[in-house]
């Protein structure tokens, strides 16, 4: 007596690798899990593909969907914020201000980027500003971030001419 592969022994097959994916810590069985899973259901769709057939197909789209995790989906998870980095990496970030004359002589400044967790924050300026100018963190003085203004190149250029 002969096995013969069914389409449910993938969606099985598929299942099952999928859910070892909680106690094995590579995450690398769950696309082999949703390749088993792909090939359950084109072999259910095309009944006629031979055993071989299925195997190939279940390494190429296994394969595929291993190399699809990592140039596209992985790249999306990265944390793009400074939340959590040393007083080092804040400085020298670039904002604009977006509101003046607060309590305490501050100003409101927003980040491109989130810095130390936050995207918008209340700072003590080095020299006057107004909306819409560009700064740069120079210091971190207790919980608020001291800015002064932030010149380019193509500012200076303006300057000079």
């Amino acid at each position: 007596m002969e096995f013969v592969l069914e389409p449910w022994h993938w969606f099985v097959l598929g299942v099952l690798l999928m859910l070892s994916e909680l106690v094995l810590p590579a995450f690398a069985a769950l696309w082999f899990g949703i390749g088993a899973v792909m090939v359950g259901i084109l072999y259910w769709m095309f009944p006629m593909m031979g055993t071989t057939t299925q195997l190939v197909m279940w390494i190429i789209l296994s394969v595929l969907c291993t190399l699809a995790w990592f140039k596209f989906i992985k790249p999306l998870s990265t944390d793009k914020t400074k939340a959590g980095l040393s007083r080092e990496a804040t400085i020298g970030q670039i904002g604009m201000v977006i509101q003046t004359n607060l309590e305490h002589d501050q100003i409101k400044v927003r980040f491109p980027m989130p810095v130390l967790g936050s995207d918008e924050w209340n700072c003590r300026t080095a020299s006057p500003v107004q909306v819409g100018d560009r700064i740069r963190v120079i210091d971190i003085l207790g919980n608020d971030l001291v800015v002064q203004p932030h010149h380019s190149a193509h500012d200076n250029e303006k300057v000079r001419n």
